[in-house]
C-alpha cells in the first residue's frame, strides 16, 4: 500500500489522538489540540502531518514555526511541550514524516529543525541527551504506600503542610493560577506566558486537565495545571507565593496533585522536564525521582547551532537578575512578547 502525508484537519483530529493514544510511546504532547492552542496563544503556525496507508492513520508528526528576532527561526516538534518528535507505527512513516519536516525546514529557511523525543532513536541526527531530563515514577492506588515512597525529609515538608492545615481544591481556575504563577517566575527572573495561554489549555483539553490549588486559609499561596494522558498524570505549570514556601505549600501541593491523580486511577506520575543543576531538578530529585536523560534530535543548517535557551547560559544573567527587580505589573505585560519565541 502506498503511503500518504497529509495536513492535520479539524475532521482528521479524533483519528489523529486516536492513534496517539494506541501508541506505546505517545505522549500527551503529541495531541492534536496544540496545534490550535500554538497557533491561537502565540501566532505559531503549525504544520502538523500525519501518514496515512489505506485509508489508517501510521504515523504523526506535530510540528510548528518559531520565529524571533531574539531567539531565531526554527521549526520544533512540539514548541511549549517537553516532549515531541515523529510518532509512527513502521519505519518507513517516520522516515516519510522526517524528511517532510527537514523539507520543510530548508523551504521556509529555518536554521533548526528540532525533534523533542523521550527516547534516543537510532538515527544519524545531531542529538543532545545532556540538556534535559525528565523525572517519572509509577504511584498506587494506595496513599499510605505513596507517601512513603517519598524519602524521609521530603515526605516531613508534606506533612509540615499537612499539620498546617493546608487544603487544596481541583478545578478550572486558571485565573488564580496565573496569578500566582506570574509571581513565581518573575522571582526566579523568567518571562511569563499570557493568561490567554492557560485558558486555551484549559479550554482545549478540558477533559484532561485540572488545576490543584493550594489555600491557607482562604488564601490560595500555589497552583498548578495538570494534565491527564492514559494513566498518567503530568503537573505542567505550577508555583508559588512566598507563603508557599513558608508553610509548606509547595510540597503538600504535589503531594494532593499525586492523592487526587491515584484516586481518578492514575498509575504514572511525570514530574516534567528539567535541566540538570536548576532548583526544579533538586527539587524533584528529593522526591526521590530518578532523572532520564531527554534525547533531543537536531537538523541544523549549514554553520547553525543547537539553541542553548536556559537559565544556565552565562549569556542570560543578567536579564535574569534583572528580571528578578522588576515591578510584577510590568513583568506581566513584557512577558508574554518575549516568552512567545522561547517555547
Amino acid at each position: 500500500m502506498s503511503l500518504r502525508l497529509r495536513p492535520l484537519e479539524r475532521a482528521s483530529a479524533p483519528a489523529w489522538d486516536a492513534f496517539v493514544a494506541a501508541m506505546p510511546d505517545g505522549t500527551f504532547c503529541h495531541r492534536a489540540g496544540w496545534a490550535h492552542v500554538l497557533e491561537t496563544a502565540f501566532g505559531h503556525r503549525s504544520h502538523y502531518v500525519y501518514a496515512e496507508r489505506d485509508g489508517a492513520i501510521v504515523g504523526v508528526l506535530p510540528l510548528a514555526r518559531m520565529r524571533s528576532l531574539l531567539f531565531g527561526h526554527s521549526l520544533v516538534s512540539s514548541p511549549f511541550c517537553v516532549y515531541g518528535g515523529p510518532l509512527a507505527a513502521d519505519e518507513e512513516a517516520r522516515r516519510a514524516l522526517e524528511e517532510r519536516a527537514e523539507a520543510l525546514r530548508a523551504a521556509m529557511g529555518a536554521t533548526v529543525l528540532e525533534f523533542r523525543e523521550r527516547r534516543r532513536v537510532d538515527s544519524d541526527w545531531p542529538c543532545r541527551d545532556d540538556l534535559y531530563v525528565t523525572f517519572r515514577r509509577p504511584i498506587g492506588a494506595d496513599h499510605d504506600a505513596n507517601m512513603k515512597a517519598i524519602p524521609r525529609k521530603q515526605r516531613a515538608m508534606v506533612r509540615k503542610g499537612l499539620q498546617n492545615g493546608l487544603r487544596s481544591v481541583a478545578n478550572q481556575d486558571v485565573r488564580t493560577l496565573h496569578a500566582i504563577y506570574a509571581e513565581s517566575v518573575r522571582n526566579l527572573g523568567t518571562p511569563v506566558m499570557a493568561r490567554r495561554y492557560f485558558a486555551l489549555l484549559a479550554e482545549t483539553f478540558r477533559d484532561a486537565c485540572d488545576v490543584v490549588t493550594v489555600l491557607d486559609g482562604d488564601r490560595p499561596i500555589a497552583a498548578v495545571l495538570n494534565f491527564y494522558w492514559r494513566e498518567e498524570v503530568l503537573p505542567y505549570y505550577g508555583g508559588g507565593l512566598a507563603a508557599a514556601r513558608q508553610r509548606a505549600g509547595n510540597d503538600f501541593m504535589y503531594w494532593e496533585v499525586m492523592r487526587r491523580a491515584a484516586d481518578r486511577g492514575c498509575r504514572m506520575f511525570d514530574f516534567g522536564r528539567s535541566k540538570t543543576g536548576t532548583g526544579a531538578f533538586a527539587f524533584k530529585h528529593n522526591w526521590g525521582f530518578e532523572p532520564t536523560p531527554l534525547a533531543y534530535r537536531y537538523r541544523l543548517a549549514p554553520g547553525a547551532a543547537i539553541p542553548d535557551h536556559n537559565p544556565l547560559n552565562p549569556k542570560y544573567r543578567l536579564f535574569i537578575a534583572a528580571w528578578k527587580r522588576l515591578p510584577l505589573a510590568l513583568a506581566n505585560r513584557l512577558g508574554p512578547p518575549l516568552v512567545r519565541g522561547l517555547g
